[in-house]
């Protein structure tokens, strides 16, 4: 097999990971021939003849046979796939926003095409997540997904509760190990996990789901209170995203949960990511790997570069093998939802109340709620709310306690009354 010649967009942490995985591989014969870049100021120690300024040099250069593309830009990200995969070449993406926001369509090209895009170092780095669905799992039906997809939301987590820091602290030090950005909006927000959420979607369950209609809370709203909470029931919060199949319904979301010191992914830690599936034949199956990094990734976009040599492309079985199952956000979670402000909770999003503490500085209720009705109240974007998934799996379960009792004690402490006692039901 001849070598294969790579055009690369973007040279950074993952940029940089991938020309030293292939450099340092012995079974991969091929060469990155040409790097697009943005900044030709910036010191590079490559020779200077590997890079260019203009894209149009690599996507119309009939020697470069694969079209990588690393770089932040996501709307940039998806004129260099679509005009790349257009023009007769196979392409290697890890931007996981663009993937996300586009995959149908992008989908749609590739059957026009072709040509194949293959993504596996978008999600969990150098776990082979995408691949094991699409291979191992393609003629499987898959009950359940659960996954800790973000590593600099678990290593801020592993410190608040093994080092017991304080979050700011835990996010400094995480930002100050290149862990977390220095804008950690787009990963302790929760995006990042549901950009993710959204490709293992359509590989798991063959859906294609829009990222803005997953319910999405992120660990930047846990409060000293919350984590009082999870210290005194001997809990630890993980951010987890999930997917659930239940008939021809499949439920999925982005939310912190409680977990006890038992729970299968308690000793995930740090930068780690890891991914449970539950298959109707093969019962739970756990992947575990480093989900970051400049070599985990590389050699993730490496291995998509080796199969493409090989004319690989996912065939999205679940897609064409399970068209009834649909998307759906009715369906109950049980969750602890804290709040300073009684004016920001609706208790008629509740269907079922187990627990409630009423109190000037901070409150909390737990009980079973819709995440559509969630969705709705748009306590995800509430800086006065924050949601935790219980410990409980969610389930279909619904309540049935009246909960026109607690409206009688939120009123009691929007007029000035001190509520504090704690009442189980």
């Amino acid at each position: 097999m001849k070598p294969i010649n790579i055009g690369l967009f973007g040279f950074g942490c993952v940029g940089q990971g991938l020309y030293e995985t292939i450099n340092n591989s012995t079974n991969f014969s091929g060469e990155i021939k040409k790097i697009c870049i943005k900044h030709p100021e910036k010191h590079r120690s490559l020779p200077q003849h590997l890079f260019t300024t203009e894209a149009e040099e690599l996507i119309h250069d009939p020697e470069l046979d694969i079209i990588v593309e690393l770089i932040d830009d996501a709307e940039a990200a998806k004129s260099i796939v679509t005009q790349a995969l257009q023009n007769g070449k196979s392409v290697v993406s890890a931007n996981k926003k663009m993937i996300a926001q586009h995959l149908e369509e992008l989908v749609t090209i590739q059957q026009e095409t072709g040509k194949a895009l293959l993504y596996e170092g978008a999600v969990c780095g150098s776990i082979p997540i995408i691949r094991t669905l699409e291979e191992y799992f393609g003629h499987e039906p898959l009950t359940a997904l659960k996954g800790i997809v973000n590593g600099s939301t678990n290593y801020i987590l592993t410190q608040i509760f093994t080092e017991r820091l304080p979050y700011a602290l835990a996010l400094e030090k995480a930002q100050a190990l290149g862990f977390a950005e220095s804008d950690p909006r787009l990963d302790v927000q929760g995006e990042d996990a549901k950009y993710k959420l959204v490709i293992l979607l359509a590989h798991a369950f063959g859906l294609f789901v829009k990222p803005q209609d997953l319910l999405t809370v992120g660990i930047d709203q846990i409060s000293s209170y919350d984590l009082a909470y999870a210290h005194a029931n001997e809990l630890e919060i993980k951010l987890f995203a999930t997917a659930r199949k239940v008939g021809d319904k499949v439920f999925a979301f982005v939310l912190p949960q409680f977990v006890h010191k038992s729970h299968s992914l308690i000793n995930v830690r740090n930068e780690f990511n890891a991914v449970s599936l539950t298959g109707e034949f093969c019962d739970e199956q756990l992947l575990l790997g480093k989900g970051a990094g400049s070599l985990p990734t590389g050699a993730a976009v490496l291995s998509d570069v080796s199969a493409l040599s090989y004319d690989y492309q996912y065939e999205y079985k679940k897609k064409l093998n399970s068209p009834r199952e649909q998307f759906s956000n009715e369906s109950l979670i049980e969750a602890y939802v804290s709040f300073k402000n009684p004016e920001a909770i609706n208790l008629d999003v509740f269907e079922h109340i187990t627990e409630r503490h009423f109190s000037f500085e901070q409150s909390h209720v737990i009980g079973e709620l819709c995440i559509e009705k969630v969705v709705r109240m748009n306590w995800q974007n509430n800086a006065d709310v924050n949601i935790v998934l219980t410990t409980k799996e969610p389930s279909e379960t619904l309540g049935k306690l009246s909960v026109g009792l607690l409206h009688k004690e939120v009123l009691a402490l929007q007029e000035g009354k001190n509520v504090l006692e704690k009442i189980s039901i």
